[in-house]
């Protein structure tokens, strides 16, 4: 019988200990794991009961949830992000946050966990999205549904003086819109555990080089704009299939800091819209104070709502308001926080602008 070498003891001894540490929670069972990251491991999760909810209301968990789950020793990322997304709470474009506990693993209770549940995605990444398009990119008209979602959910983090520090295609999360029968998706952002206050300052970069701006790599300043420069380079990436450093072949982490030494925008493909090439220019403008807000980006042509027409504008029927947005993923920027609702068409008062979509 061939022995066991070290490293495979040592594999099996960690597979044991996870699955000694992984409990359940009071009120949900945990699943398989679906993810493992730097800051903790995620698992669905599916609930026992109903339970009451942190601000005295009872709150019926969905059928499916992902738990991110972490050693309370090395939870600190994962506590972060529980705390902003309670602080950010009530956009339909952020990721939903439903609860956090501390289980103790079943064997012996030595072990003590932090677990953060969440919304659970299952149309994976837009990372992954743009994966299966092997290198030719999103068609136009989804990239600016999605664009649209992303930016409604910046424009919500940022006017609670937050700024994400870390937006890519892999922490933007795709969630069935239950508004349609279609199979569409909503885009949400998640992963806040880097995210900061506006004004607060580390000393250093944080996030993924790839998607930095460059007076993050260059001075560690990041601001709202590193936000929206960083949503350039997503939509740049949705468009085409490649990434920034795609783009550039070979080209290395300190290769950054030189490119960002010249004061003009990168070189968008010839293969963009002019349209689409004119939002790109405003998210990716070198100077961050020439860059525009998510509130302005959201006034664009590239990603505004076409206006109903006016034999649309007189169809009588009724009005339809998610939580998550427009059938297309979307949502009207003046209400970030519109609960659902069904109501009647009823004519609006002088001076008054009712936003919905017709069904």
């Amino acid at each position: 019988m061939k022995r066991k070498s070290e490293q495979e003891e040592f594999e099996e001894f960690e597979e044991e200990k996870k699955q000694r540490i992984w409990s359940h929670g009071e009120h949900w069972l945990r699943g398989e794991m679906v993810g493992e990251g730097s800051s903790g491991s995620v698992f669905l999760a599916t609930p026992k009961n109903r339970r009451r909810g942190e601000f005295g209301s009872m709150l019926n968990f969905p059928g499916l949830m992902a738990v991110k789950s972490a050693e309370v020793s090395d939870s600190e990322s994962i506590r972060h992000e529980a705390e902003v997304l309670l602080d950010i709470k009530g956009c339909p474009f952020v990721i939903e946050r439903f609860g956090e506990e501390i289980t103790t693993s079943e064997v012996g209770g030595d072990h003590m966990v932090y677990n953060l549940l969440l919304e659970f995605a299952s149309g994976g990444t837009l990372g992954d999205l743009i994966e299966k398009s092997n290198g030719h990119g999103l068609p136009e008209a989804e990239v600016r549904r999605y664009t649209r979602s992303i930016l409604e959910g910046i424009k919500h983090i940022h006017k609670f003086d937050y700024v994400h520090c870390d937006l890519k295609p892999e922490n933007i999360l795709l969630v069935p819109n239950p508004a349609t029968t279609t199979g569409s998706f909503v885009a949400k952002i998640s992963d806040f555990g880097l995210a900061k206050k506006t004004k607060e300052n580390y000393g250093q970069w944080r996030g993924t080089p790839t998607y930095l701006s460059p007076e993050a790599l260059n001075d560690s300043e990041q601001e709202p704009p590193s936000d929206i420069w960083s949503l350039g380079c997503i939509v740049l990436e949705m468009l085409t299939g490649k990434s920034f450093s795609d783009l550039k072949p070979g080209c290395e982490l300190e290769d950054f800091h030189y490119m960002f030494d010249h004061v003009c925008t990168p070189k968008i493909p010839a293969e963009v819209s002019g349209v689409a090439r004119d939002f790109l220019r405003s998210c990716l403008a070198m100077r961050s104070c020439e860059r525009l807000t998510a509130e302005k980006l959201l006034l664009h042509p590239f990603v505004v709502r076409p206006k109903p027409s006016k034999a649309a504008r007189h169809t009588k029927g009724n009005v339809v308001c998610s939580s998550s947005g427009y059938a297309d993923g979307s949502k009207p920027s003046a209400d970030c926080h519109a609960s659902s609702a069904i109501v009647r068409r009823i004519p609006p008062p002088p001076g008054f602008e009712i936003l919905a979509a017709l069904v």
